[in-house]
């Protein structure tokens, strides 16, 4: 058995470690935030430590064999169901699953402290702080260029524009297309029709303008990205 001075000090550092990611997820407004995350570290380093030095007064007893990974590796599932308790499912767009793997790495990370495993606890917590905070601006870069919005705005010969013809056009790149408006003008003879185009790039979107400006039923086309 360690002396109690020890397991204080495993769970006070687990409780740091732990309130260190949950201020990042705190900062977001995540459900799941620095409350969270440090009852999830400093309970699963508690686990860790009943399940390594819990049961050391029964060693020796006849029939009896200990292994002190059988506790502590229940946290590993069991933890599952709290972080899916963080993502919520809007319509086609999933959130909460970031804030669900911090949850899990934590408990991880308290596994560690509770283990006596010190430096590998510090390294994850500066490793995953760095996952979360310092790569958050690049993901969002790249996201940004991969869900580029572009509003089409044509000026059509009236009835002479449809989905068909669209699709005919374009042909596999319709994948792209978000939304296909037709409204009347006020002149009769021309309709305007408004395209929205998702996730595409500058250059894809471009060729589909072309495109549809050598339609014969077009007249204008003004872009908007």
């Amino acid at each position: 058995m360690i002396p109690y001075s020890e397991l204080i000090l495993r769970l006070l550092l687990a409780a740091l470690l732990g309130s260190a990611i949950g201020l990042e997820r705190e900062r977001l407004l995540w459900a799941a935030g620095l409350r969270t995350h440090m009852l999830v570290c400093t309970g699963s380093c508690l686990i860790m430590i009943v399940s390594a030095f819990g049961f050391s007064d029964i060693l020796g007893t006849a029939d009896v064999q200990l292994d002190p990974s059988r506790i502590a590796a229940q946290v590993v599932s069991g933890i599952g169901f709290l972080g899916a308790g963080a993502i919520l499912l809007r319509g086609d767009i999933v959130r909460g699953l970031t804030t669900a793997a911090s949850v899990w790495a934590v408990a991880g990370i308290g596994l560690a402290v509770g283990g006596g495993l010190y430096a590998a606890a510090v390294s994850a917590t500066v490793i995953i702080l760095i996952i979360l905070a310092g790569i958050k601006p690049l993901e969002e870069k790249f996201k940004t260029r991969r869900n580029n919005t572009w509003v089409l705005m044509l000026s059509v010969k009236h009835g002479q524009m449809s989905m068909d013809l669209l699709q005919q056009t374009i042909k596999s790149r319709t994948s792209y297309v978000r939304q296909f408006i037709v409204q009347p003008t006020d002149k009769p003879e021309i309709d305007q029709v408004t395209i929205v185009l998702t996730r595409i790039s500058r250059l894809i979107a471009l060729e589909i303008v072309a495109q549809l400006k050598n339609l014969s039923c077009v007249i204008d086309v003004k872009e908007n990205n």
